[in-house]
C-alpha cells in the first residue's frame, strides 16, 4: 500500500524521491490539499493553523516538521495524528551560534569592531571562555552538541535536563546551580513549563557579570526582567530570539547595553534545508515501513 506524502517544495520532492512505499505530492498552499494524504510536511517555519490544516486531511496520520521546535502544533493535533520533529537537523548549527555568541561576549569582538569604526586602538586584555563554568539548560540534541563544542574550548559544562540522569542534572536543581556558573545557555523547547522560566527570580540568582544566552524561544525569558538586569549592568546577554519578535522600533532591546542580539538566525545557515529533509526522509521511511519513529513529540513536549 502506497502512502501519500505532501511536501511544500522541490527540495522536499527530491529528498523523498527514493523512499520506498510512498507517493510524493507537492502542494503550493495549505488551502489546497489532497484529502487522501496520510503524511504532511509543513514548510520550514511556516505559521500554519494546525486545526484548519488537519480538518482538510481526513486520512492524515503523521505531521513531519522540518524544525526542532513544535510549539505551534503541540496540543493542536488530534490524538490519531502523530507529530514528529526534525530533531538532530539543527542542533549543530544552533550550538555553533551559542558558542560564537559566548566568544564574542568574552573576547569583546563587538566593542572592538565599534572601536575600529571610530579608529580607536585600545589594546586591552579580555575574558576567555577557557575555564568558564557554563550551565546548559536543555540536554537534548542542542545541549549535547553545545557541550561537545565547549569541551573543545576548555570550558566546564554542566548539563541540565527535564529529569536527572547520569551526567545530567534535573531541572529542579537549576536554582541551586545558577549562582555557581559564569554563563547560562537556554536550549529548551517552548512548553507551558518553560514559558517565562527565566524570570526575575531566575536572573537575580545568576552571579554578577554572568552571561545569559537564549537559543530557545523568546517567551522562555521575561524580557522586562532581563532588560532591567542589563540596564543595571549586572548581567550580560546574547539573544537570538526575543519576546516580542521582532521587537518594535521603540523597544528597549534595541538600545539596552550589555546585549548581543541576532534576528533568529542560529539555525539559518547554508544547508539547513537539506539537513532538515534528511531527518524528515528517514522518519517518513520508518513510518512507511511500520517501524517506530524517533522524533515523536510526547505529551506537552
Amino acid at each position: 500500500m502506497t502512502i501519500t506524502v505532501l511536501v511544500p517544495d522541490e527540495p522536499g520532492e527530491a529528498a523523498l524521491a527514493g523512499v520506498a512505499g510512498i507517493e510524493v505530492v507537492r502542494y503550493d498552499s495549505v488551502d489546497v490539499l489532497p484529502e487522501r494524504a496520510e503524511v504532511l510536511v509543513p514548510g520550514f517555519l511556516v505559521e500554519s493553523e494546525p486545526a484548519a490544516v488537519v480538518s482538510r486531511l481526513p486520512s492524515l496520520r503523521l505531521i513531519q516538521l522540518l524544525t526542532a521546535g513544535a510549539e505551534n502544533w503541540v496540543g493542536q493535533v488530534p490524538a490519531h495524528v502523530t507529530l514528529s520533529t526534525a530533531r538532530g537537523a539543527h542542533g549543530g548549527t544552533t550550538a555553533e551560534w551559542a558558542l560564537a555568541a559566548l566568544l564574542a561576549v568574552y573576547r569583546e569582538l563587538i566593542p572592538f569592531e565599534r572601536e575600529r569604526v571610530t579608529r580607536t586602538w585600545d589594546r586591552r586584555p579580555t575574558e576567555t571562555l577557557i575555564d568558564k563554568k557554563v550551565l546548559v539548560i536543555g540536554a537534548g540534541d542542542l545541549g549535547t552538541q553545545l557541550r561537545r563544542r565547549l569541551d573543545a574550548c576548555d570550558a566546564r559544562t554542566t548539563l541540565v535536563g527535564a529529569r536527572a540522569r547520569d551526567g545530567v542534572h534535573g531541572i529542579d536543581e537549576v536554582p541551586a546551580l545558577l549562582g555557581e556558573h559564569d554563563a547560562v545557555v537556554v536550549m529548551v523547547p517552548l512548553t507551558p513549563a518553560t514559558t517565562g522560566m527565566v524570570d526575575a527570580t531566575f536572573l537575580s540568582s545568576m552571579r554578577d557579570g554572568a552571561v545569559l544566552v537564549n537559543a530557545a524561544r523568546g517567551k522562555v525569558v521575561d524580557t522586562s526582567a532581563l532588560v532591567a538586569e542589563l540596564a543595571a549592568g549586572r548581567l550580560r546577554a546574547a539573544l537570538d530570539v526575543t519576546e516580542p519578535e521582532p521587537p518594535p522600533a521603540d523597544h528597549p532591546l534595541w538600545t539596552v547595553p550589555n546585549l548581543l542580539l541576532t534576528p533568529h538566525v542560529a539555525a539559518s545557515v547554508e544547508g539547513y534545508q537539506s539537513r532538515a529533509y534528511a531527518v524528515a526522509a528517514a522518519e517518513i521511511a520508518r513510518f512507511a515501513a511500520g517501524e517506530p519513529l524517533r522524533n515523536v513529540v510526547q505529551g506537552d513536549y
